[in-house]
């Protein structure tokens, strides 16, 4: 089963980040047998650092071995729809900052049908989705 890359992961090894972007490409490596795929709101928000060139950003995932043609299905708006009701009541008692993150719920839910995430912000994800398996380049 497939584990889905955030957006994070994907722009540290595009640009070759010096701090995160060697740790990054080597947990995609360690992880490329067991499949690696973005969610279509990753594509979106990928659009900037490939300055709005998709088949420039498909070459450079295919070089990665990450995947980005799997569609969104019924049971990723479920998992979203309860991820953003624990956000938001969390919100809603003050138990967390004044951030809208719904990218991140949508990435999150996407990610909960498949093996896990790999991020370098699990804390973004891990109070909303407390099931989700994270995997975070810069503790691997």
């Amino acid at each position: 089963m497939p584990w889905v890359v955030d957006t994070c992961v994907v722009i540290d090894v595009g640009e070759d980040d010096p701090e995160f972007g060697e740790r990054s490409a080597r947990v995609l490596d360690r992880r490329a047998r067991e499949g690696l795929l973005l969610c279509p709101v990753t594509t979106i928000e990928l659009a900037p650092a490939f300055g709005g060139d998709r088949a420039a950003l498909r070459t450079f995932l295919r070089h990665l071995g990450v995947q980005d043609a799997e569609p969104w299905l019924e049971e990723d708006t479920a998992a979203a729809f309860h991820g953003w009701w624990r956000y938001i009541a969390a919100r809603r008692s003050r138990r967390v900052k004044k951030k809208r993150p719904i990218a991140d719920i949508l990435i999150g839910a996407f990610a909960c049908r498949f093996h896990g995430l790999i991020t370098r912000n699990p804390a973004d994800f891990a109070p909303w989705f407390p099931r989700l398996r994270l995997i975070d380049p810069t503790r691997s």
